[in-house]
């Protein structure tokens, strides 16, 4: 579905990526893993066209993307939950929900694939007209992830959900991330939690210095040593 091929990105004169190649399959979980500061995010945002692409393709179902619009891409179903959830703290939770259905073929949906979000986090439901900005942390990447979902993606980045989380909140969200790609919707998330992305993903890919350095299926890189070493603490 995602093809990125030899990806050079950044900012300034500042390359962040160098020469990155990945591949995001129909259907799949991909797990971009990292240490701060590796590129992670700058991938994650070339993707939808937020961050300058200095030479490489990306390629969403065979066609070229870079240098489209941020909306053009999103209203091709590339929805991104950012890092820090960019929620509006003063709008209630429902009326967050309603700006993500900014697709055109979202907004008619919308009664429904509010209730889906609702059954996958029933606290939204329970608090639905209380502000965004009241929520607690994990309530509030709840709600940023069921902003992404009523847009009804086709492919759903992820950029560090479970950063600053605390383990049962963490669990609840990746078992929504699984749940959503049993039902078909293929998932790019970046994360610096090596367990739980080696877990979930059936492919990973590893960035450190904006360069691919490790890259295979979740259970190969789960057995490799420096793999162990340097993210499992093994």
């Amino acid at each position: 579905m995602l093809e990125i091929q030899h990806l050079a990105a950044g900012y300034g004169r500042i390359d962040v990526l160098r020469d990155v190649s990945l591949a995001v399959p129909n259907g799949a979980i991909v797990g971009l893993l990292g240490p701060n500061g590796a590129g992670k995010s700058t991938l994650i945002r070339s993707v939808s066209g937020l961050t300058h692409v200095r030479s490489g393709e990306i390629l969403f179902e065979g066609k070229p993307i870079q240098g489209l619009a941020p909306e053009d891409i999103v209203d091709l179903g590339i929805i991104q939950v950012p890092q820090g959830r960019m929620l509006f703290p003063d709008l209630s939770i429902e009326d967050n929900l309603q700006l993500g259905a900014y697709r055109k073929s979202a907004r008619g949906a919308f009664q429904k694939t509010l209730r889906q979000v609702e059954a996958h986090f029933p606290i939204l439901r329970e608090r639905r007209q209380q502000r965004a900005g009241v929520l607690s942390g994990g309530e509030q990447q709840m709600l940023a992830i069921g902003r992404a979902l009523v847009a009804q993606p086709r492919l759903l980045m992820l950029d560090e959900p479970s950063l600053g989380l605390a383990p049962l909140i963490i669990e609840s969200i990746f078992n929504v991330l699984r749940q959503v790609n049993a039902d078909g919707l293929t998932i790019l998330v970046a994360e610096q939690n090596a367990m739980k992305v080696l877990q979930t993903a059936d492919t990973v890919y590893v960035l450190e210095n904006g360069r691919i350095a490790h890259a295979g299926p979740s259970r190969q890189l789960a057995e490799n040593e420096t793999i162990q070493r340097s993210y499992l603490g093994i």
